[in-house]
């Protein structure tokens, strides 16, 4: 090609700019490495800022005294330890102790810390969904027995000649009431009982260890999160709480939204991800979905979806076992689906409030009111905001939601305990 050719070719064309929207440009991934940039020099800022004003105050310490008032007096620890391997023959009993009897220990027992009973409480409520999901399966089997024995699914932990696939024996009721498929179910990582739970093939040692990582380093970036950044905020909000100043408790609120956040998302990933599949590996449980893509979820429809809005919303584990053994059988016995789904947000509800407010040993009802208010905010999204929007709508119920509820058991717990033993 000579010189001459070379000025004359044409460097020019149609063609839109890159940012409009006709041009089909898509490639965005720059953009979003600049922002995780921008965000980490923000929150590097943020750090050092906190540093600055507080100092250290990380001190895993102090964590004991959260668990033990005393470290001759374990009344948390003799709760878990307390229950006996009979109770386990006797449902009805059984169930209905087991809700009560230990909030009356954490209620009576002055030793007892707040994390300490809401952490024997919220075993106490798991074993209790346990052992209903455990009654109602067995007597679907017993009235199934005489004529489709044969078509149920068959307990792993109990021996049999049929194999399931994979070589996993299998057996039929009554051969799966035994000890052994009895506390199988109860370390499981699931709430709904079947007499055949799907197995993996063997225990993986390298994902079991990065599980285990992953469990012992969020726990500590929780703790250390907690001290340093939660801490402070919340100690620094009682004033303009007390006084009633609404700009002040507004500006508290939004400095709370995002550690209180991020430590909820911390909190999912640790309990829902880590430790559910640390203890899913261990006992070689098949089914893995403790959760779904709920960063996603939106109701795009009207108030007739509720149910459908709380099945991707929230986690797998507590759906299944609420809609097999409370919303499906409120359907049966001739109830309305809105019935149904009200009195399954009204169940939740309940145990949300029951593992705040017995620990605090007072009754504000912040945690079932923001569990109720699902009910309206499914149907608002539903009915106005569709896509983006809803998805937006629920991220902020969220972000704003959870830190409201917080400052709002705080204040009333500083007021009940701390300013009546100052004044």
């Amino acid at each position: 090609m000579t010189h001459a050719s070379i000025c004359f070719c044409s460097c020019h064309k149609t063609q839109e700019s890159l940012l409009s929207s006709a041009s089909g440009y898509n490639n965005y991934r720059g953009i979003l490495n600049w922002c995780v940039v921008m965000l980490v020099l923000n929150n590097a800022r943020l750090f050092l800022e906190n540093l600055l004003r507080y100092g250290v105050l990380v001190d895993p310490i102090q964590v004991i005294s959260l668990f033990l008032h005393d470290p001759y007096s374990w009344p948390a620890a003799c709760l878990l330890i307390g229950s006996e391997p009979v109770g386990f023959l006797v449902h009805c009993i059984n169930m209905a102790i087991m809700l009560t009897f230990p909030a009356a220990v954490v209620l009576l027992v002055p030793s007892m810390t707040p994390v300490g009973g809401a952490f024997v409480l919220g075993i106490y409520t798991i074993l209790f969904l346990k052992l209903y999901s455990y009654k109602d399966v067995n007597m679907w089997c017993r009235e199934l027995s005489t004529v489709k024995a044969k078509k149920l699914a068959r307990s792993l932990s109990c021996p049999s000649a049929q194999h399931l696939n994979g070589g996993d024996r299998k057996v039929c009721y009554p051969g799966n009431l035994t000890i052994r498929d009895m506390y199988y179910f109860v370390f499981a990582p699931t709430l709904c009982y079947e007499l055949n739970f799907p197995r993996s093939p063997k225990i993986r040692t390298s994902f079991l260890l990065r599980r285990l990582f992953e469990m012992l380093f969020f726990i500590q970036l929780l703790v250390g999160l907690t001290q340093q950044w939660m801490i402070p905020i919340i100690q620094s909000s009682m004033k303009p709480l007390e006084d009633m100043d609404l700009s002040r408790m507004t500006e508290r609120l939004l400095r709370l939204a995002v550690p209180n956040h991020l430590l909820w998302l911390i909190f999912f990933y640790w309990f829902f991800h880590s430790s559910m599949n640390f203890t899913a590996e261990l006992l070689r449980f098949g089914d893995r979905q403790f959760y779904k893509d709920w960063w996603l979820v939106y109701a795009s429809v009207c108030v007739c979806v509720v149910y459908e809005f709380y099945e991707e919303w929230w986690c797998t584990v507590l759906k299944d076992c609420l809609g097999l053994h409370f919303y499906k059988p409120l359907l049966r016995r001739g109830f309305s689906k809105m019935v149904s789904q009200s009195a399954v947000f009204f169940l939740s509800a309940f145990f949300h409030e029951y593992l705040v407010s017995v620990p605090l040993r007072m009754f504000r009802l912040w945690a079932f009111t923001g569990m109720m208010a699902q009910l309206p905010l499914a149907w608002f999204v539903g009915r106005f905001l569709r896509g983006n929007y809803g998805n937006a709508a629920v991220w902020i119920s969220l972000i704003i939601g959870q830190p409201f509820a917080v400052l709002m058991y705080v204040h009333d717990y500083y007021v009940l305990h701390f300013r009546q033993e100052a004044d």
